[in-house]
């Protein structure tokens, strides 16, 4: 089992600690929905150093990266950053990224926990014939999320004023309380916020100055059960739930992350054109329950009594006070907003609504 740098930190705080993707993590330090609420409306710190970071250099990197995935990589600027997939040669995601352009030739991409050395072997596989360098950085950075409304005061606080801070998508170098790192206006809640990205040396002192100097914003350290509901009314996909290698991004609801215009062949470019202009059999939906009944991963979707879907994340949704879902349905015209189906819940139905994404407003566009 892996721990991140700021194991200790978490266990000095009587954090609950699970397994997640081999990592132990913490899951909340107290109530779940005080964390969830803590993020909506002041600001939350979250540990994410299981993430992976993959730096891609060399005079062919662009032209590998546009390889890789449906966005069109070459329009991304100096410190811009772009969200995408990793395909296939069947249009089906391997991983969902972020990728950040340093400089020509100097991409940093990060991945999800459970998939870095399966992107990375990826990576490599990919890359005969392309003048690339690809480094796994993962195990020697740390990533400090920094979410919420009041995440910019914090930040301001710790070294990077308003006007010098990067903009949604962005990453810059900076120095956050006397120490260089990257600083992205990035995150995983649907709030405005920040991802720091540091050695793993310097992750203790940033983590516990945060949150010392933090305190008059009201900030708290946020564990991965928040994370998943705040995720979740935000309707950010989870890889291994929403996104799997079963699933394109079209069927995903992600057709906006891919390129109507690329010339560049890529991986699954055939299939995901293909779907473009004719439509999938599946479609992305989400719905909230019509009782207090929650439903969870893998529970069975019903119309008239056929089964039409699978559920693929649900939970509770603090700010709308009640429970909500995301689930694969078949792509019919009659499941649409506003229509009832059932979800099988130990063997009885129970009426949702389909209703529009995201569940909640996101904020975290500035």
């Amino acid at each position: 089992m892996k721990r991140t740098p700021l194991f200790v930190e978490h266990k000095n705080s009587n954090a609950k600690i699970v397994d997640f993707a081999g990592w132990e993590m913490p899951v909340s330090y107290e109530s779940i929905i005080d964390e969830h609420n803590c993020v909506r409306n002041n600001i939350g710190l979250f540990d994410v150093s299981h993430m992976g970071e993959v730096f891609v250099s060399g005079k062919d990197s662009l032209k590998f990266l546009n390889k890789l995935v449906p966005q069109q990589v070459s329009k991304l600027v100096d410190s811009k950053a772009v969200y995408c997939q990793l395909l296939k040669e069947n249009g089906c995601i391997i991983d969902d990224l972020i990728i950040y352009k340093l400089k020509d030739n100097d991409y940093l991409i990060i991945l999800n926990a459970s998939r870095v050395d399966v992107d990375y072997d990826w990576f490599v596989q990919q890359s005969a014939g392309y003048d690339v360098k690809i480094e796994n950085k993962s195990d020697e950075l740390a990533l400090i999320a920094v979410q919420g409304p009041k995440a910019k005061l914090l930040i301001e606080k710790a070294g990077l004023s308003l006007d010098n801070q990067p903009a949604f998508f962005s990453i810059k170098k900076a120095s956050i309380f006397q120490t260089e790192m990257y600083v992205s206006r990035t995150g995983y809640t649907g709030e405005d916020g920040f991802e720091l990205l540091m050695k793993n040396e310097e992750a203790s002192k940033i983590w516990n100055l945060l949150l010392e100097q933090g305190k008059e914003f009201g900030v708290k350290p946020i564990g991965l059960g928040a994370r998943d509901t705040l995720r979740l009314e935000a309707a950010l996909p989870l890889y291994g739930n929403d996104l799997t290698l079963d699933t394109t991004p079209i069927e995903a609801g992600l057709s906006w992350s891919v390129s109507k215009t690329k010339e560049e062949d890529y991986n699954g470019k055939r299939v995901i054109q293909e779907q473009l202009a004719n439509g999938t059999d599946k479609k992305l939906i989400g719905f909230k329950l019509l009782d207090k009944s929650i439903a969870r991963h893998e529970y069975e979707i019903y119309m008239n009594n056929e089964q039409v879907g699978i559920v693929t994340s649900g939970g509770v949704s603090p700010v709308l006070g009640c429970n909500i879902g995301l689930a694969y349905v078949k792509n019919i015209k009659d499941i649409c907003i506003g229509a009832v189906l059932q979800v099988k819940i130990r063997e009885r139905l129970h009426d949702i609504e389909v209703v529009k994404l995201p569940f909640v407003k996101k904020n975290n566009k500035v």
